[in-house]
């Protein structure tokens, strides 16, 4: 670019959250300069001296000499005082959530001539962003890059007209008569007649000491981002499930050696992640293992890890942790509203809402339908809903379902003036 650059981008070309970053600022013109880490690992040096031994991709540093790790869409727009919102201000539907559900439920409606506005707080495509290859998406018979996928739903959607609003945190969401009203942490309200919920989910925390010290520079939720880091050498992977399983896969072509600490005697991924995991000759699976504290001084350098089976202890020594151990669902925004969740802060729906009253939710008159949450008019999809599986095919397939409902809902809802 010609133009002088506003920030530096430290980052590897694998990264989905370098890509994430590098698109939200091209979509602004804001000028950068991306340096590879991998092809220049001179860098990461100096890089680790300016973060205080913090890592973790992008790490972004701006004009002023601030930097930041990882930060998401709405810290740049902040920090770069970029103002985000639309001049218009109700639309027939909105969908919170830029992910396979949302995006997904967005071209169903948008097709049907259903004026849809989706916004999304930080990466068009959500955790499937993080995932290195989809292998089981329908028409998909090769591989494709959670990356890839997430970018052609994008386009897909707005092929068909959908707005799409970045880098927009809700605060709340309230409902009066037929309509329901979304404000963001900018103070900006958009309304709509029917709303879709598709926040998607966070990967949980331990809550182990050391575990918040730590973060960034040792414990990591995301291999792809900060794997670069450990290039050769010895990290863990705490988790059994798929996600896990895979994080193992994608950190044994970069680091010397990966250990699995699985807290049960079994890996929950499905066969075919399981069977690559044993096969991979620098990953070990220890069982009946359960972390009980990360240790270090000014970095990570080892996990305590209780043997669940002997009671016996280990330290096992590590340079870095990467944690997936199951998911929370992005439900904040939701707890002064009467949506309904369940004790895990997942969203009810259909006939999982209990009986109040003799009937369900606010519904009176008829029943909620499959994926309505206990307030008429307002759906969920994905990962966010109670009973959901958690697999991208699905959390589409559910935002495919979520637009036909909507469609039935808005042509009978009798608007009260």
């Amino acid at each position: 670019m010609s133009e002088e650059p506003v920030v530096r981008i430290y980052g590897a070309h694998w990264c989905p959250d370098c890509r994430r970053c590098k698109t939200f600022l091209g979509e602004h013109s804001i000028p950068y300069e991306w340096i590879d880490i991998l092809e220049k690992p001179e860098v990461t040096a100096e890089l680790l001296e300016k973060t205080g031994g913090k890592r973790g991709l992008p790490t972004v540093e701006f004009h002023d000499g601030e930097i930041m790790l990882g930060p998401t869409n709405a810290e740049l727009a902040q920090k770069l005082d970029l103002r985000l919102s639309m001049q218009r201000s109700f639309w027939p539907l909105i969908v919170i959530g830029g992910g396979p559900a949302g995006l997904t439920a967005s071209i169903f409606t948008a097709r049907d001539a259903t004026e849809t506005l989706v916004i999304e707080r930080e990466a068009i495509g959500g955790n499937a962003n993080f995932t290195g290859y989809l292998e089981n998406v329908p028409g998909f018979p090769q591989p494709i890059t959670g990356f890839e996928f997430s970018e052609r739903l994008r386009e897909q959607a707005e092929l068909f007209g959908v707005e799409i609003l970045q880098a927009t945190n809700i605060e709340s969401v309230r409902s009066e008569n037929n309509y329901h009203t979304i404000t963001t942490a900018e103070g900006d309200e958009y309304s709509c007649d029917a709303l879709v919920i598709a926040t998607g989910s966070r990967y949980r925390n331990l809550d182990i000491p050391g575990e918040q010290d730590f973060i960034g520079n040792g414990v990591h939720f995301c291999a792809s981002c900060d794997g670069p880091f450990y290039k050769g050498q010895h990290v863990a992977v705490i988790g059994s499930g798929n996600s896990a399983a895979e994080a193992a896969l994608e950190l044994s072509t970069i680091a010397n050696k990966v250990t699995m600490l699985v807290r049960g005697d079994t890996l929950k991924a499905n066969s075919v992640c399981k069977d690559k995991v044993i096969e991979r000759e620098n990953i070990s699976v220890q069982f009946n293992s359960q972390p009980q504290s990360f240790t270090g001084r000014k970095r990570l350098r080892a996990v305590d890890v209780l043997n669940r089976e002997t009671g016996s202890e280990e330290k096992i020594r590590i340079s870095g942790a990467f944690i997936f151990i199951g998911l929370e669902p992005n439900t904040h925004f939701l707890k002064d509203s009467d949506v309904q969740l369940d004790p895990w802060g997942f969203i009810r729906t259909g006939h999982n809402i209990p009986l109040q009253n003799d009937h369900i939710g606010q519904y009176s008159e008829r029943q909620p339908l499959i994926f309505e949450t206990s307030i008429p008019g307002i759906f969920a999809a994905g990962d966010v809903r109670e009973g959901s599986t958690k697999q991208v095919a699905t959390a589409a397939g559910e935002g495919a379902t979520a637009a036909m409902l909507v469609r039935e809902y808005l042509k009978g809802v009798k608007f009260k003036i």
